[in-house]
């Protein structure tokens, strides 16, 4: 039997350098919301003054401003709205096609597969333009409409049929044919037996589509002109005063509220977002 050292200490130093070079790693990180933080208590002038850890102001009232200058409490809700309704289609949809493409057989479908890929290769910035006349043409331009419907059918919701094919590809095909056995039609045995199992993808798939709506500029900002209905991205940008300055302190306070469902989603589910990648990369 080796015999222990009882007075080795309880730390090793390995153990506290480790730790300290953790926490320098993480400062570069931390600081930006830190500084974000501070400077949404502080003044305009205040904002680019020294780096200071703690507020000079502490000016609370920035965040009863940023509800009297514009109706942020309505941009907030435009957001959420978009976001969850998005990625409720986003996730819907893409799970119907996933499974068509992993499992079902038809002509055209590599080449349908194929057409799915370059979704995935295509930014936004290609498709807006066009997909503008098309919501132009059909009248829906100036509403909340394109913004649930563009991550739906778009680049995202590519990326999420990308997930779910893969992962219904690695499913085994034996719990198809026992469900055909038992009488089950292909939409029952893919409701009642595969939809089950695809709880980790599914909150991967929604987790990565919230966020992405959730911090999506562009397409607001192309398809949106009343101001009633602008989403979080371009209600921070109006923070301006009368010659068209930015409002640093009520931009930092607007900037701080609209992250926290951000960082609550990866404070509760960090775990799933580090797996959607890993999910999106199984091997059919």
């Amino acid at each position: 039997m080796k015999p222990t050292n009882r007075y080795a200490p309880a730390f090793p130093l390995s153990r506290l350098l480790g730790a300290a070079a953790l926490v320098l790693l993480c400062i570069p990180f931390v600081y930006p919301f830190w500084w974000m933080l501070i400077n949404s208590l502080n003044g305009a002038a205040e904002v680019f003054g020294p780096p200071r850890l703690l507020p000079v102001s502490w000016r609370w009232e920035n965040y009863r401003e940023i509800f009297v200058v514009q109706p942020y409490a309505r941009h907030y809700l435009n957001t959420l709205v978009v976001a969850v309704l998005g990625t409720a289609g986003n996730v819907a949809v893409a799970s119907f096609s996933g499974y068509a493409f992993a499992r079902m057989r038809f002509p055209g479908r590599n080449w349908l597969f194929v057409l799915l890929l370059t979704a995935l290769m295509m930014p936004i910035e290609v498709t807006i333009i066009p997909t503008f006349f098309m919501m132009r043409t059909i009248a829906l331009t100036d509403s909340l409409v394109p913004l649930i419907l563009i991550p739906i059918f778009a680049g995202q919701g590519a990326f999420t049929a990308f997930m779910m094919r893969q992962y219904f590809v690695a499913l085994p095909k034996e719990l198809e044919e026992a469900a055909c056995i038992e009488g089950l039609s292909p939409g029952g045995t893919f409701v009642r037996i595969i939809l089950p199992l695809t709880g980790p993808v599914v909150a991967s798939a929604a987790i990565l589509a919230f966020l992405a709506i959730w911090n999506s500029f562009l397409e607001p900002l192309v398809f949106v002109n009343s101001l009633d209905l602008f989403t979080i991205p371009l209600s921070l940008s109006n923070f301006t005063d009368t010659y068209g300055l930015p409002q640093w302190h009520l931009q930092l306070a607007a900037t701080t509220l609209s992250v926290v469902p951000i960082l609550a989603v990866y404070g509760l589910f960090q775990t799933r977002i580090t797996n959607a990648m890993v999910n999106s990369g199984v091997k059919g």
